[in-house]
């Protein structure tokens, strides 16, 4: 027995007058309430109407249970109303983890929009390092993947693309001349990001290649001045005049038009990154969560290109 069901069905019952008004407000047979209330009855053991052939009362046993049973019906309306609007509802605290370049470069310009529009979301960033892994202690990952592909059972969703592009300061390249060609880095001094002492190559290809092995080369790793896993080190070393630096489009973007930063090469492109949000599971996804992503995917394209690159925009 449906002991919930039931108690709905008694509660109408009593609120109609009689089985066939309450059939007929429920939608069921008069024969389903009939059997309903007598079920209640036979598990309870105890008589909750009297019956005859022009009216129903309440029995005094019936009246108590009555008024006990509403009273938990109404508790449990408000918990499924508390609990719809808390899916339906863009409010409360969203926890996201964030690589500390992509959230200062991106996130942080994107997040003042956002507010606008779901004011009653509030955000807790985190962004302690590179995140190619999602986190089930947040409710949105934002994932920098390369090569090594995603990992782990969580609900992804793509974003954009990143491609490493070469940069260097107006200053260092009036001084040291630019580059023309990929050899021409080995002369230069590199800024690069940290790699495994393994990896002693630097691929770059062709902009708008599929990166075969035609449309790319191959070089020893350029001398670096600076090899650091930190890309706003890297970023502030190329504003200062330090070298030539290797940054993601996303990070490089801004001061490319601000003229701080010239592309170096602009026909070749280093790897690419791949940028997703990613969360736990479909399942019960609150509103807020279900917000900030599709935020997300408005705000940077929702697939796997590099906006931040005028010829992968077109």
């Amino acid at each position: 027995m449906d002991q919930l069901r039931a108690l709905r069905i008694l509660s109408k019952v009593v609120a109609e007058g009689s089985f066939a008004a309450a059939a007929r407000s429920l939608d069921l047979a008069p024969a389903v309430v009939t059997r309903a209330v007598a079920d209640l009855e036979q598990h309870l053991g105890a008589r909750l109407l009297n019956r005859s052939t022009r009216s129903l009362a309440l029995t005094e046993i019936g009246e108590t249970y009555l008024l006990r049973a509403n009273t938990i019906l109404a508790q449990l309306d408000e918990a499924d109303a508390l609990a719809g609007n808390a899916t339906r509802q863009p409010s409360g605290s969203l926890r996201v983890l964030c690589p500390p370049a992509f959230a200062v470069h991106q996130l942080a310009a994107a997040l003042p929009d956002f507010h606008r529009r779901y004011p009653h979301i509030s955000l807790e960033i985190a962004a302690p390092g590179p995140v190619d892994v999602a986190s089930e202690h947040f409710d949105v990952s934002i994932l920098s993947i390369g090569q090594q592909g995603l990992q782990g059972d969580f609900v992804v969703r793509p974003l954009a693309s990143s491609r490493f592009i070469i940069c260097a300061a107006p200053g260092y390249l009036a001084a040291h001349g630019c580059p023309q060609t990929p050899e021409d880095l080995l002369t230069h001094h590199g800024l690069l990001p940290a790699v495994s002492a393994l990896r002693r190559e630097l691929t770059l290809y062709r902009q708008d290649s599929a990166s075969t092995a035609a449309d790319s080369v191959s070089l020893p790793l350029p001398a670096a001045v600076l090899s650091t896993p930190q890309i706003e080190l890297i970023l502030a070393a190329a504003l200062a005049g330090l070298g030539v630096a290797g940054l993601p489009s996303f990070v490089a973007a801004h001061t490319l038009r601000e003229g701080r930063l010239r592309r170096v090469l602009p026909d070749w492109h280093g790897t690419t990154l791949n940028l997703y949000a990613a969360m736990p599971t479909r399942k019960h996804i609150p509103a807020r969560t279900r917000a900030f992503i599709d935020f997300l995917v408005e705000r940077f394209g929702g697939d796997l290109r590099d906006p931040w690159l005028p010829t992968e925009s077109a």
